[in-house]
């Protein structure tokens, strides 16, 4: 043995050590910071998207430092199965969460979530405000304030100094995700002087877009959502300013979204653009393609992975989404794509009515599972079911609206077995083509590719079985416990939950 090159790797040894381990905490301390901002039940309803109605100069801002994304989607227009895409990168049906948090819906067991991602690439990761999806144990935040929907608008600047504590308590990078209360109902006018100038229903000429009805009623709410919207952003500005002063600006991705569409008829809990269709804008010095708008058509189940790239560890387990990473640095991104697919059941009992969707870049489908039934969401709006739907359209506003806009409301009301509609000619769908002879290619078209994606995402209502048993469940359900009383049942379970688990798993098996 050459006792000279023993002796001379012995010294090497703690040399090449020490490089390593410089190397290590070097390639961690580059990895960027990540913030995620959620902001309730809002649509594209922002300044940089063209609204001419409210200012919000901060997430302009963030637009003008990054990417904004013009064909946005949550998968679902309700609040938990929305941020359960977000947590997992999967569909609603794949990974259990296909309503409320409230009424005991809940993910599968086992599901990986984007904390526990993130903790196992060394990233310290925090929450503030609620989580909503279950169980909360899956989800393990390191940290977690504001553990509440704060829907009454206390203490805003909580937000901004639960998050200045946060980054400043170490200079190992870090995962946070601020939910921001605004635009939920209750909508608040002003809230601790925020903002400064409220907006007034007199200010207004026309509700949102996909309402299309007007009255001083509905102008009144629609402002007060404006003045939610001017809020939020400013709440954003102080978030942006606490980045800045703890030092962090350099080296942070900052990702903005809303979960759903806003909480009118014909948006939140339905598979209208006005429920599905998000605003979502990446910013910041890490974002190399600067100013830009994208048209492609992403999901909030692409969240996940463009974290977890940023992140240095992409995700190796079989998930619905990709990482947008390639177009935040403008190169190709090798999976564009054709197709976009959604989903709504309604979250509750009472709510229930099970639909699909899916749009290619013109066109959308909407596949209702219940043609000709009656949807209760028509009524909980018109009749105001409780404060959340307040800003609904009621019955005699509705007939002083134009011929198509009444005719797009019976729809809704008792809805056709499927729904076509060009979104390039008429973005607030009012004009279903699904009868017309032209459009029958077209139609096809979406059918097979909701059919393709229905069975790629193992969805257990493409099922007849299924579907059935579904359905007698929540009749049953409606009448067993009125006005949602089994909230209060502590023995009461979902039965489909473990149909759905064993169909969704069996089809993982299988590939």
């Amino acid at each position: 043995m050459n006792m000279r090159f023993l002796s001379v790797h012995r010294h090497i040894l703690p040399v090449i050590f020490l490089f390593l381990l410089t190397v290590s905490v070097s390639a961690q301390s580059s990895r960027p910071n990540i913030i995620l901002i959620v902001s309730e039940d809002n649509g594209p309803e922002l300044s940089c998207y063209g609204e001419k109605v409210l200012q919000t100069p901060f997430l302009d801002k963030l637009a003008q430092e990054g990417v904004r994304f013009t064909n946005a989607y949550t998968t679902y227009s309700l609040c938990s199965p929305s941020r359960s895409s977000i947590f997992t990168g999967l569909y609603p049906h794949q990974n259990g969460q296909t309503g409320l948090a409230t009424h005991k819906y809940h993910m599968y067991p086992g599901i990986k979530t984007l904390p526990v991602f993130l903790q196992n690439a060394g990233y310290r990761t925090g929450i503030i405000g609620k989580i909503h999806v279950n169980p909360e144990s899956e989800i393990p935040f390191d940290f977690h304030a504001i553990d509440n929907a704060n829907f009454a608008r206390k203490n805003m600047m909580e937000y901004i100094r639960q998050s200045q504590k946060f980054m400043n308590a170490s200079d190992s990078p870090f995962f946070l995700m601020v939910n921001f209360p605004d635009a939920h109902y209750p909508l608040v006018r002003q809230a601790e002087g925020m903002p400064a100038k409220p907006i007034d229903g007199k200010d207004l000429k026309t509700t949102l877009s996909f309402v299309g009805t007007k009255s001083d009623r509905l102008l009144n709410y629609t402002a007060d959502y404006y003045n939610s919207m001017e809020r939020m952003d400013e709440l954003c500005g102080r978030l942006f300013k606490a980045i800045d002063s703890a030092g962090k600006s350099s080296n942070t991705l900052i990702i903005y979204l809303g979960d759903h569409g806003a909480q009118f008829s014909r948006g939140k809990e339905s598979n209208y653009e006005g429920g599905m269709k998000i605003p979502l804008i990446m910013g910041g010095p890490l974002v190399k393609n600067r100013n830009s708008v994208n048209n492609d058509l992403v999901s909030v189940v692409d969240l996940l992975p463009t974290i977890m790239d940023f992140a240095s560890k992409p995700v190796t387990e079989k998930i619905a989404g990709h990482s947008l990473r390639p177009i935040l640095e403008d190169v190709p991104d090798p999976l564009v794509r054709k197709y976009l697919a959604t989903e709504c059941d309604g979250g509750t009992s009472i709510f229930f009515y099970p639909t699909r969707g899916i749009r290619n870049h013109r066109y959308k489908l909407i596949h209702n599972l219940r043609p000709g039934v009656e949807n209760p969401k028509y009524f909980l709006y018109a009749r105001h079911f409780n404060e959340h739907f307040y800003g609904g359209t009621e019955e005699p506003e509705l007939r002083s609206a134009p011929d198509s806009v009444r005719r797009a409301y019976y729809r809704w009301h008792f809805p056709p077995e499927y729904e076509l509609y060009d979104l390039d000619n008429d973005p607030a769908e009012w004009n279903d083509l699904a009868e017309k002879p032209e459009m029958q290619q077209v139609l096809r078209e979406l059918k097979k590719a909701l059919q393709q994606w229905q069975k790629e995402t193992r969805d257990p209502l493409a099922d007849p079985k299924l579907l059935k048993a579904y359905i007698d469940e929540m009749e049953a359900v409606k009448v067993k416990y009125p006005n949602h009383g089994y909230q209060k049942n502590k023995e009461f379970e979902w039965k489909f939950t473990e149909r759905f688990e064993e169909y969704v798993r069996k089809g993982r098996r299988k590939e």
